[in-house]
């Protein structure tokens, strides 16, 4: 039960009994996060769980306020308690698919630990307190931001946490600007920025969270998933019914007027690499050339794996010269580098067309460059061979070489 004291007119809440609720409720949402781990796993909630077990401990640390373990517990605390709100910081990153370092999570903490323990903490509950009450405020500020300008599939649920975020942080700003104006002592503080109406606020927060966290989870599990389905799981490039789809929508799309290139490749008699060294080298043959292209190929340009040793790019906005140039640049990326043993790579054949005049279908496209690569088979193997799109021949459906 929690207890209160009257003074003039005025409810106090007991500070020890609402540290104690809060505490409860931390300890009951860890236990809630744990259980529900065991079924799926996200950045956002592992990060949200450390947040939780840091404002657990942080919070015990401030049970012992007022006894001879003051002097060590009160600077704990406060390093605790802002760790844990740098956590909800970083686990809000994730939803935009960044990182927090440690390099940028340790400083706060240490800061405010140190501020509270050259500040006599064994006499004073809120030594270095204007500098815990403002590495709180940009914590919570910065979690806010992160979740306001999250990704728009999960804008609803993170707008409406960015808000309770952006009201906490306004509460710890108006709590640090009263701590200076009036200090800590003063009536006006105690009774609305002391510690029992500050564990109220935390206690709105970790339940908004919490209450929300199971939500994000799943849908970053969701994401996850299609992104597993939609890759290939050797080279890691896009699978071919993944690239079909995107490169059709980019077709189709506003930016089509701006053209494409689309380049098919073969890796050359890769049969013959499985056959005399293993399986696993031709393993290796493939990822390597999957590293080439990315490495060659922009963030805005779609590489998939197309089946067995034949890969499919497509880059939107080049011209048929560029794509060419591009496929050289990944065969000689190729060749510098060494598999298995020192075994050299397998060279490869490069069939390339772009869009015509006429509005660009994507299976035409890939009828065009594949007959561009049988004619690189053709000649020789170990070459690009581009085709206008007027130029597609019949000879797409003669077969291929083998490879």
């Amino acid at each position: 039960m929690i207890a209160v004291s009257l003074q003039e007119g005025a409810i106090v809440l007991d500070p020890f009994s609402v540290r104690v609720v809060l505490g409860l409720v931390t300890l009951t949402l860890i236990v809630i996060s744990c259980v529900s781990s065991q079924r799926r796993r996200s950045p956002y909630a592992e990060w949200w769980r450390v947040a939780l077990c840091l404002f657990f401990v942080g919070n015990a640390a401030f049970l012992m306020n007022g006894t001879a373990a003051q002097l060590w517990a009160n600077p704990t605390g406060k390093a605790l308690v802002v760790a844990g709100t740098f956590c909800v910081w970083a686990g809000a990153r994730t939803l935009r698919d960044r990182r927090a370092s440690a390099w940028l999570l340790l400083p706060a903490p240490l800061l405010s630990g140190f501020a509270s323990a050259l500040d006599d903490p064994g006499n004073s509950v809120w030594s270095g307190g204007l500098v815990y009450l403002c590495l709180t405020t940009l914590g919570i500020t910065l979690a806010a931001l992160e979740l306001w300008f999250a990704k728009p599939a999960r804008s609803r649920i993170t707008k409406f946490l960015s808000i309770i975020a952006g009201l906490t942080a306004l509460y710890y700003l108006f709590r640090a600007v009263t701590f200076v104006l009036a200090g800590p002592n003063n009536e006006v503080f105690r009774t609305f920025f002391g510690y029992a109406p500050a564990a109220l606020m935390h206690l709105m927060l970790l339940v908004a969270v919490s209450s929300t966290m199971n939500t994000l989870s799943n849908k970053q599990l969701i994401k996850r998933l299609r992104e597993r389905a939609d890759r290939d799981h050797l080279t890691g490039l896009l699978n071919r019914g993944a690239f079909l789809e995107l490169a059709s929508r980019q077709l189709a799309g506003p930016m089509s007027h701006h053209g494409a290139a689309l380049v098919l490749a073969d890796l050359d008699h890769f049969k013959a690499v499985n056959d005399e060294h293993g399986h696993s080298a031709g393993d290796a043959a493939l990822r390597a050339f999957a590293t080439a292209c990315t490495a060659s190929v922009r963030s805005t340009d779609l590489v998939a794996r197309y089946g067995g040793e034949e890969f499919i790019l497509f880059l939107p906005g080049a011209t048929q010269q560029r794509a060419e140039i591009i496929a050289s640049e990944i065969s000689s990326r190729l060749s510098a580098m060494q598999g298995p043993d020192g075994l050299p790579f397998p060279t490869v054949s490069y069939g390339v067309t772009s869009t015509g005049a006429d509005a660009p279908d994507l299976a035409f496209m890939i009828n065009v460059a594949d007959a561009a690569l049988y004619s690189a088979k053709a000649q020789g193997r170990n070459r690009v061979v581009g085709a206008e799109p007027m130029e597609a021949e019949p000879a797409a459906e003669a077969g291929h070489p083998t490879s």
